[in-house]
């Protein structure tokens, strides 16, 4: 039998660009007087401009990680860490520039709006050029805005919870979204108010050699419900681009959050982005994630299990391909009685591309009567592909629950016999396998999200059989 070839995710809707066209795009690099006239171009309260100094002060003093990817490509004065494009917010399509409307068009997010979604946020470099919610949930007074509107128009809330869920100390990508963070989404679901559809934010980075470092705080109160869908994307450059974004999640007690993400970054871009939820008594909060693109990603979202009963569920799947070192997995903290978790995560490699999974399970002494299970399957396609799993397991009671089991392994040829007899290709075979390995990620992503995964891993065999 001959080697079969798998070809790349294909990123033809993802890697069209626009002229970079800007209103204002700051120089390079990163210093006390970038972060200033950042916080000036938004016309800033002091309060904020304090936070990024001292966020900038805390950058400074921490050094780079060195147990994951090589990160030496990353020189932070040759990025851009703010791009304000030709346009302001806006509150219907029409008033959005046709270059940067035509983008979203090609994305599918104005259709999906119409079809799918009761809100819709629209980031475009650096800052936030659409964002809409339906009526009838403003008169149920949930607020789903961008983060610098919820900056000037609810100081008090965003105060008692910036970078409280992430500490600016947390990593040195932290202080440096700190510093300088941009856009982003903020949403406040009121006690009592269930929505049965989602809300969603779209992120585009389009400018080269920038960064884009958007802030996601999202707060469910009470017996509160919602299910919030983020997408990521940037067309490919031959220099590197930075993600460092924020996502920081308070799900209160007996409400409900589902965090669905697709990030399709381009294959130049470092993702080193931070996402944490804090789950009350009683409440859940479901991760589900699918990884493709960049050339690096260091990602994985932590649930704070801190009230009696609180759970959690991470399901994820990974996709790197040759140049790509895709470092993530899922960090679950159980600090009180009762709490559960759940973690499924999958990773694909080949063409010599190189997934990690890294975890951290931590049940504190407190947490008696908890449960976790933990589950990672890697699938390489090759021989020149590499797959790692990095699992750290807490447990510091003996009243717990607690399974962990992992896979690696390869496509067996076996399986691509037996199902070539039954009439298959041999690419129709292979296919048919990769595709159920990721079957059970895609099931829990939106419908329009399963679709778009399975056309990014975008199985086009090539061989025949010798």
């Amino acid at each position: 039998m001959s080697k079969t070839d798998i070809d790349d995710v294909n990123r033809n809707i993802y890697d069209f660009k626009n002229e970079d066209n800007y209103d204002f795009k700051m120089q390079k690099g990163l210093n006390e007087e970038i972060v200033k006239e950042i916080s000036k171009q938004k016309n800033e309260p002091k309060w904020m401009l304090e936070i990024r100094l001292k966020a900038l002060e805390t950058y400074n003093k921490l050094e780079l990680p060195t147990w994951g990817p090589d990160l030496s490509e990353l020189k932070m004065e040759e990025i851009a860490t703010y791009v304000k494009p030709k346009s302001k917010l806006n509150s219907t399509w029409e008033e959005v520039p046709e270059d940067i409307k035509n983008t979203f068009d090609k994305l599918g997010i104005p259709e999906a709006e119409k079809t799918s979604l009761a809100g819709v946020g629209a980031q475009y470099d650096s800052e936030v050029v659409y964002h809409s919610i339906k009526e009838d949930l403003i008169k149920q007074g949930v607020i789903y805005t961008d983060m610098e509107t919820a900056v000037r128009e609810y100081p008090e809330i965003v105060k008692e919870h910036f970078m409280k869920c992430v500490p600016i100390n947390d990593h040195k990508f932290v202080a440096l979204h700190a510093a300088v963070w941009s856009g982003g989404s903020y949403v406040y679901i009121p006690e009592g108010v269930k929505l049965e559809i989602p809300l969603q934010s779209y992120f585009r980075l389009n400018s080269p050699e920038s960064g884009q470092f958007e802030h996601t705080l999202i707060i469910v109160e009470k017996n509160a419900k919602l299910h919030f869908i983020e997408g990521c994307s940037a067309p490919k450059y031959n220099k590197v681009n930075l993600h460092a974004g924020c996502v920081e999640l308070y799900v209160k007690d007996n409400s409900y959050l589902r965090y669905s993400t697709i990030e399709n970054w381009s294959k130049n871009m470092m993702n080193l982005n931070t996402k944490k939820a804090i789950v009350g008594k009683n409440a859940q909060i479901d991760w589900v994630t699918g990884s493709f693109g960049s050339k690096v990603s260091m990602l994985y979202p932590m649930s704070i299990l801190n009230g009696e009963g609180a759970k959690t569920e991470y399901t994820g799947i990974t996709f790197a391909g040759e140049g790509q070192d895709l470092d993530t997995g899922f960090k679950v903290i159980h600090n009180a009685e009762n709490t559960s978790s759940v973690v499924n995560s999958k990773s694909i490699s080949k063409n010599g591309g190189a997934c990690t999974y890294r975890s951290l399970v931590r049940i504190s002494e407190n947490a008696k009567n908890s449960k976790c299970s933990v589950s990672c399957e890697s699938l390489m396609l090759d021989d020149i592909s590499k797959s790692d799993t990095i699992p750290v397991n807490d447990i510091r009671t003996d009243e717990v629950e607690f399974s962990h089991e992992a896979k690696i392994g390869k496509i067996s040829d076996k399986e691509i016999f037996y199902l070539m007899s039954r009439g298959l290709s041999e690419e129709d075979a292979k296919a048919m396998i990769v595709r159920g390995f990721a079957a059970p990620i895609s099931k829990e992503l939106p419908v329009e999200y399963a679709v778009e995964m399975n056309n990014l891993i975008n199985l086009e065999l090539e061989g025949s059989i010798g």
